[in-house]
C-alpha cells in the first residue's frame, strides 16, 4: 500500500508573484494523482510535526527563532528566494508531519511506502540555514526520526533533484549511520555536490551531471555511483528527495531527463529497497517547477510506488 499525503495548507505558504516555487505546483500534482489509476492511494492529510521533531535536525535556538520570525502579514524574507509568509510554519511543519507519519507507517508494517506531496521543499535547508526555497529539511528530519523513534540504524537519502541538496549534505556530513547520494546538474545553484564531496565517513556519495545531460548520461550516473553504494550500506530505511526539476521542461536548469526517467529511477530504488529494508520507502517531493513536467514526473514517480 503506499500513502498519499496532503494538506490544503501547502497553498498558504505564499510567495512573491513570479516566484517559480508558488502554491499551483499543489494543484498540478493533484490533478495529476486524481484518474483512476491512482485510486488505490491511501490518501491522508498529515498533522503538523511539533517542534521538537524538527530538532531532530536543526538546533533548538535556531528552530524557535525562525519561528518567531514569521509575520502576523505580508512576507519576510529569509534570503533573497526564501520567504516566510503568514501561513508559512503551518504548512511546513505539515511537511515534516507528513514525512515522519510516513517513516512511522513504513517502520511499522503498515504501509509499504509513502509519498509526501507537500511544499515548499526541503533538501537546501543546513542545521541553522534556510535557503533555495527550502525552510526545514524534512528528508532529514525523517532519517533522524527512523533513527530515534524507530531504532534504525542505518538510512539512506537518495536526492535526485537537479539541484544539489547542500542542506542534507551539511546535516550528515559527519554521520556514518546515513548515506546521502545525490545526482544534480553541476554548475548550478548552490554551487556544492562535487565528486571530491564525501564526507568525513565516506557516506556523501555525489554523481554531478553536465548541464543538457539526459536519460541514459543520468541512468549510468545513478547506476554506477548511487545504486552500487545504496546496495553496499544496506539500509534499514530508504528516503527520497524526489524533486522532478531535471525534467526537460524545467525553468531552472538544463538536464533533458523525461517523466519515465523518474520511474525507472524509483524501480531501481525499490529494487534495493526491496531486498535490503522489505521495501521501505518514504519519498518527499523538494523541487519542480514546469507545472506539465511536475505533474507528468509525479504521476510516473507514484505509478511505480503503488506496484511495490
Amino acid at each position: 500500500m503506499t500513502v498519499l499525503f496532503h494538506h490544503a495548507a501547502a497553498l498558504a505558504h505564499r510567495t512573491p508573484h513570479g516566484h517559480p516555487e508558488r502554491p499551483e505546483r499543489m494543484q498540478a500534482v493533484q490533478d495529476a494523482l486524481a484518474g483512476p489509476d491512482y485510486a488505490g492511494l491511501d490518501r491522508r492529510s498529515p498533522e503538523p510535526a511539533t517542534l521538537e521533531t524538527v530538532m531532530l535536525a536543526h538546533p533548538e535556538a535556531w528552530v524557535r527563532d525562525l519561528v518567531r520570525s514569521a509575520p502576523a502579514d505580508g512576507l519576510v524574507h529569509l534570503d533573497g528566494d526564501t520567504v516566510l509568509s503568514p501561513g508559512t510554519i503551518d504548512c511546513v511543519l505539515r511537511g515534516v508531519g507528513a514525512a515522519v507519519t510516513g517513516v512511522d507507517l513504513v517502520m511499522t508494517g503498515a504501509a509499504r511506502n509513502a509519498f509526501s506531496a507537500m511544499r515548499p521543499p526541503g533538501h537546501h535547508a543546513e542545521r541553522t540555514k534556510a535557503m533555495g526555497f527550502c525552510i526545514f529539511n524534512n528528508a532529514a528530519i525523517a532519517a533522524r526520526h527512523a533513527q530515534k523513534v524507530h531504532g534504525a540504524e542505518r538510512v539512506a537519502i537518495v536526492d535526485w533533484d537537479v539541484h544539489h541538496g547542500n542542506g542534507t549534505q551539511d546535516i550528515f556530513w559527519a554521520d556514518s549511520s546515513v548515506l546521502f547520494g545525490s545526482t544534480h546538474q553541476m554548475p548550478l545553484y548552490p554551487g556544492s555536490g562535487a565528486v571530491s564531496e564525501t564526507g568525513e565517513h565516506d557516506t556523501i556519495v555525489n554523481a554531478p551531471l553536465r548541464p543538457f545531460a539526459d536519460g541514459d548520461a543520468f541512468k549510468e550516473a545513478f547506476e554506477s555511483r548511487i545504486l552500487s553504494r545504496l546496495k553496499a550500506f544496506q539500509p534499514d530505511l530508504i528516503v527520497i528527495s524526489a524533486g522532478f526539476d531535471a525534467h526537460w521542461r524545467d525553468p531552472l536548469a538544463n538536464l533533458m531527463l523525461e517523466a519515465e526517467d523518474f520511474a525507472w529511477a524509483t524501480q531501481r530504488v525499490m529494487e534495493i529497497a526491496d531486498t535490503a529494508c522489505q521495501g521501505r520507502i518514504v519519498s518527499v517531493l523538494e523541487g519542480g517547477y514546469d507545472l506539465k513536467g511536475l505533474g507528468d514526473s509525479v504521476a510516473a514517480h507514484v505509478a511505480v510506488l503503488m506496484k511495490g
